[in-house]
C-alpha cells in the first residue's frame, strides 16, 4: 500500500513538470495510467481529536471571530455548519465559517488551504432574486491586514480572481453569493484556458451531478507542486503577485462525495494545472487517486467516511 501511495503521488509530481501541451498530445489517455493506481487498499478510519461537536459547533468560535476587532465576524446557523462538515474536517488551520461554505484560511500564501460545500439541487438551481453582476470583489477584513489579500494585488497582475467555492454553487439568496467574493475565497488563476473555461467546466460538473444525488459534498483548493528541474532536483516553486504577495498556486485540487437516496457513496478527486487547458480534454484525464491529494496537499478528505463504505471511487467500483 505505501508503495501504491507513493507511485501515485510521485505521478502528480511528474503531472506537475509536463508542459500543457506535451500532457494532452502524443501520449495515452491519463486516466488509464490513472485507473492502474486507484486500486488502493481502503484507508483505516480514524477520528480526528478537536474535530467540532456538531450539535454546537463549540471547537469553530475562535475562528468565528474579527482577527482586527475581536468580535464575532459572520455567524451562520450551527446546523448549516453541521451539514457542511457532516464528513469531517480536512484541517484545523484558521477555519472561517460563513453562511453557506466553509473555508480554513492559509496566511502565508494570502489564500485558503481548502474550502467545503454541501450542494443540493436547490442550491444551484436558478434564482431570480440572485444576481451575479451585483457582488464585488472584496477584502476579508476578518483576516488581520498582515496576511488578507487586497483587490490591487490583482490588478494588472495577468490573472482572473478565482473563486474556489464557486457563485454558481450558492444561488439559494443574494448574501449567499456576494460571500464567495471575499478574497480569502479566492486565488489567482489563468484566465483564458483554465478559469473562464476547463475549471469552469469542472464546476459545472459538480453541479449537473446534484440532479443525480442528493447530497453533493465539495472540498476545493491550491496545491504547489515540486517541478524537477535541469539539475535534476526537485523544487517548489511559485509567483506571487502585489504587494501582499498572493501566491499563485500551479495546481487545484477538487474532491467530491456524492450521496444517493439510498446512503450510498461515490467519491471523485481532480488535479488540473493552473494553465490553459484544451476546451475538449476530457475532464476525466484530471482525476486522481484521493490519496495522492492528501499528500500532496497535508490534508485528510472525508476522514469520517470508512473508505470501506464508498461503492466507488472515481467512477470504478471499490
Amino acid at each position: 500500500m505505501r508503495y501504491q501511495l507513493r507511485s501515485a503521488f510521485n505521478k502528480l509530481i511528474i503531472l506537475s513538470g509536463i508542459g500543457g501541451i506535451s500532457f494532452y498530445v502524443g501520449r495515452k489517455s491519463v486516466q488509464s495510467s490513472l485507473d492502474n493506481n486507484c486500486n488502493v487498499s481502503p484507508l483505516k478510519h480514524f477520528n480526528k481529536p478537536g474535530l467540532p461537536i456538531y450539535a454546537t459547533v463549540s471547537a469553530a468560535v475562535p475562528a468565528l471571530r474579527n482577527e482586527i476587532t475581536d468580535k464575532p465576524a459572520i455567524i451562520p446557523t450551527e446546523n448549516r455548519i453541521a451539514t457542511i462538515m457532516k464528513y469531517g474536517f480536512p484541517g484545523l488551520d484558521n477555519i472561517r465559517s460563513f453562511d453557506d461554505y466553509v473555508l480554513s484560511y492559509d496566511r502565508k500564501t494570502r489564500t485558503a488551504h481548502w474550502v467545503f460545500e454541501h450542494l443540493t439541487s436547490e442550491h444551484v438551481k436558478h434564482n431570480d432574486e440572485v444576481d451575479r453582476a451585483k457582488c464585488d470583489f472584496k477584502p476579508d477584513e476578518s483576516i488581520h491586514p498582515f496576511f488578507r489579500a487586497d483587490n490591487a494585488d490583482y490588478k494588472k497582475s495577468g490573472y482572473d480572481r478565482g473563486h474556489l467555492a464557486a457563485a454558481g454553487n450558492h444561488k439559494r439568496s443574494q448574501n449567499h453569493v456576494q460571500q464567495t467574493f471575499y478574497l480569502s475565497n479566492i486565488s489567482p488563476q489563468v484566465g483564458v484556458g483554465f478559469n473562464r473555461d476547463s475549471w469552469n467546466r469542472l464546476e459545472s460538473y459538480v453541479r449537473k451531478l446534484t440532479k443525480k444525488f442528493k447530497n453533493v459534498y465539495v472540498c476545493t483548493g491550491p496545491l504547489y507542486l515540486p517541478r524537477k528541474e535541469a539539475d535534476g532536483k526537485l523544487y517548489v516553486k511559485y509567483e506571487v503577485i502585489g504587494t501582499n504577495h498572493v501566491a499563485v498556486p500551479t495546481h487545484f485540487f477538487k474532491v467530491v462525495v456524492c450521496e444517493s437516496n439510498e446512503g450510498n457513496l461515490e467519491m471523485e478527486s481532480y488535479v488540473m494545472p493552473n494553465e490553459k487547458i484544451s476546451d475538449d480534454t476530457p475532464l476525466e484525464n484530471f482525476r486522481v487517486p484521493p490519496e495522492s491529494v492528501e499528500r500532496a496537499a497535508g490534508l485528510l478528505f472525508f476522514d469520517k467516511i470508512n473508505r470501506k463504505m464508498l461503492n466507488k471511487v472515481n467512477g470504478k467500483k471499490v
